[in-house]
């Protein structure tokens, strides 16, 4: 007679019953695949748990394990254990990932200990008393309604970011009852200076923490010794009791958690739809842990959950690469749908273009890497002063940077403010590059000589190219003027060019260096630079 076996370790609260039954069958039971026999036993269990197929588990001594090989894939089921997969091969034919087995089940399903499941899609055939079977259908359990998932249906899909997706995550937990004293979720990020972000929530400290991780967060030793960074590198999760006589304390994170009082600690990855690894963990300090219902209620909606994350997270990395490549205000007209080639507008706004001096000479006598350091070194000195004072850098053309201050508001108002910053982001690039070559002259490296002309004008702010390979930037006379400008400051000595129609705008000191033609134009003109303080 068959036997069944329900497991529930914790009673749950506010939770319906999380069906986890194992059933012990009498009936002879086998598998094939290619004609072989791969496993026969009248001695299987099969587990029914919540809304999934019944899976059928054969002891090891039933089971063909001459045609197994041991897999490299492990997962994370945080009720029952790790899973570790095997790797079927009969003949030339293998079929990767076709079996699991619980090496070291957890509490709740103990009797899988030394038995092995199979994928019902991956075998040829199943048999049971001699009659073909089907895939059966998934267990069905009326009272095991997971309320999680009103939540997602209800209040997931009308979140606006990553942190209030994250905030309403919690209140889910919190509200049906599950036990969660920490919350913590690192999403990794595609960003020029941001390892990853991290969200973090704590019973005791319930306003949501955001952490920007640096790169160089990853050679610490506390991202080193703790289980994301073991779960980021492909391990399939973490369950950890922490209470009793001898609880396994493997990362020095378990150890801290125990001394604080929580009993039961789950970390698992969190995997994107193009298999990017992200990693959540959660605690308790209740008695006894967490609860089967409770940790399949959340297992049961984790997939969608992912999903939502990855939402945000997608739009997220468009913003910061936009930004990154584009500018904060490029990138931001190209999201609001500014794609097509001659989308853009009419601007009016202060043209600033640097330039390096003597890059030929430089990287015909420089190595590769310390010429491309030297260049590094001068856009990040151009590029910074520009973005501090607040203005977009558009593009860097090899050695050179083209950037805008654009005139965002009334003119009247806009146009002195405008300059200023322009001319305030010159004078910071000057002290900037002051300090580098001071640096260098130490290090008896190269000193580094540039230029920069400052012009105001009008300007079409838009997309130019082909239209399968666009670029925004700005074109117009003003940008060609402003060129021109920078060019001018070899002749003059000063790395500073300012256009006569900037200085009946600015509204403090500029010193007139003279009258010049500027390459490529016949009339002269009247040329400025800052004046030196001090």
């Amino acid at each position: 007679m068959d036997q069944a076996l329900v497991y529930e370790a914790v009673p749950s609260v506010g939770l319906p019953g999380y069906l986890l039954d194992l059933e012990k069958r009498a009936h002879k039971v086998r598998v094939e695949v290619d004609g072989q026999v791969i496993a026969e036993s009248d001695r299987t269990i099969v587990l029914h748990e919540a809304r999934l197929a019944p899976v059928y588990y054969f002891p090891r001594d039933d089971v063909r394990m001459d045609l197994l090989e041991r897999g490299e894939r492990e997962t994370l089921c945080p009720f029952k254990g790790t899973a570790t997969h095997w790797n079927i091969r009969v003949g030339t034919h293998l079929i990767d990932n076709a079996a699991w087995s619980y090496e070291a089940p957890l509490e709740d399903v103990r009797e899988l200990e030394g038995y092995i499941a199979f994928y019902w899609n991956r075998m040829d055939r199943w048999f049971e008393d001699g009659g073909e079977i089907l895939v059966p259908e998934p267990t069905v359990k009326p009272a095991a309604v997971n309320p999680l998932k009103d939540w997602l249906v209800n209040e997931a899909w009308d979140t606006k970011s990553t942190p209030e997706l994250f905030r309403k995550l919690t209140d889910c937990f919190v509200n049906n009852g599950i036990p969660v004293d920490r919350f913590r979720m690192i999403l990794r990020t595609l960003h020029p200076l941001l390892a990853a972000r991290a969200y973090s929530w704590a019973s005791d400290a319930p306003e949501i923490d955001e952490y920007l991780a640096p790169y160089s967060m990853l050679e610490t030793s506390e991202y080193l010794e703790n289980p994301f960074a073991a779960i980021f590198e492909g391990a399939s999760g973490l369950r950890r009791r922490l209470e009793g006589a001898d609880p396994q304390l493997d990362y020095p994170i378990l150890q801290e958690l125990r001394t604080e009082g929580f009993t039961d600690y789950v970390a698992m990855p969190m995997i994107f739809s193009d298999g990017q690894i992200n990693v959540l963990s959660l605690a308790t300090k209740r008695v006894g842990g967490f609860s089967t219902d409770e940790l399949g209620a959340i297992y049961e909606i984790m997939p969608v959950v992912s999903r939502l994350f990855e939402a945000h997270y997608l739009r997220r990395m468009a913003i910061t690469l936009l930004d990154t490549y584009l500018g904060e205000q490029t990138g931001r007209r190209v999201l609001e749908g500014r794609i097509k080639r001659g989308d853009g507008d009419n601007i009016y706004a202060v043209i600033w273009l640097c330039d390096l001096r003597h890059s030929t000479e430089l990287a015909d006598t420089m190595s590769r890497h310390d010429y491309l350091e030297l260049l590094n070194e001068f856009l990040e000195v151009m590029a910074g002063s520009v973005l501090d004072a607040g203005g977009e850098v558009l593009r860097y053309i090899g050695d050179a940077a083209l950037a805008i201050f654009p005139i965002t508001d009334d003119i009247g108002l806009g146009v002195p403010e405008a300059t200023k910053k322009a001319a305030d982001a010159a004078r910071d690039a000057v002290e900037r590059m002051a300090t580098l070559n001071t640096a260098r002259r130490e290090a008896d490296q190269e000193e580094i000589e540039f230029g920069i002309g400052l012009h105001l004008g009008n300007v079409m702010y838009g997309n130019i190219g082909a239209p399968e390979r666009l670029e925004f930037t700005v074109v117009g006379s003003a940008a060609n003027e402003a060129a021109r400008l920078e060019e001018l400051t070899k002749q003059t000595g000063n790395p500073i060019a300012i256009s006569e129609r900037f200085k009946q705008c600015y509204p403090g000191e500029l010193v007139q260096l003279g009258e010049f033609r500027l390459p490529g134009l016949e009339e002269m003109r009247k040329i400025f630079t800052l004046p030196r303080e001090g």
